[in-house]
């Protein structure tokens, strides 16, 4: 498995913001490296960092730093301790009430099925086209 440093400076994209927690793309210049969910309690800050792209251990201490310089401690939320569960994956699809209510409808008969609108381009899990590769 080849372990690659990002080129780039790094950067976050907020996808959601709610009164406890925080969802964030993690890009490295251009390149999407990953997804970060903070979750702040009231003694310590949980994060969940899905990583795309295989990164040697340095870079990833370098980026659990950024987060906590950049993230965490600009929240101004008084934390204990910052625990960082790292995991190694790819975005598989995003799923919402309307799709699932289509794929229901799929199933019932009343709109093509699944299989058939894979065929055709259509990606399920997604209204939005084609999955990003």
């Amino acid at each position: 498995m080849t372990t690659t440093t990002p080129a780039g400076r790094t950067r976050f994209e907020r996808q959601y913001r709610t009164a406890t927690s925080e969802g964030y793309h993690v890009f490295a210049g251009d390149v999407r490296v990953g997804h970060l969910d903070l979750h702040f309690t009231l003694t310590s800050v949980y994060a969940t960092l899905v990583l795309e792209v295989d990164l040697a251990e340095e870079a990833m201490l370098d980026l659990i730093d950024t987060i906590d310089d950049s993230l965490v401690l600009s929240a101004e939320v008084p934390r204990e301790d910052l625990v960082v569960s790292v995991y190694r994956g790819r975005a598989a699809g995003l799923y919402t009430d309307d799709f699932l209510e289509e794929r229901r409808s799929r199933r019932s008969g009343a709109v093509k099925p699944m299989v058939q609108a894979e065929q055709e381009g259509d990606v399920p899990g997604t209204r939005l086209g084609r999955r990003p590769n």
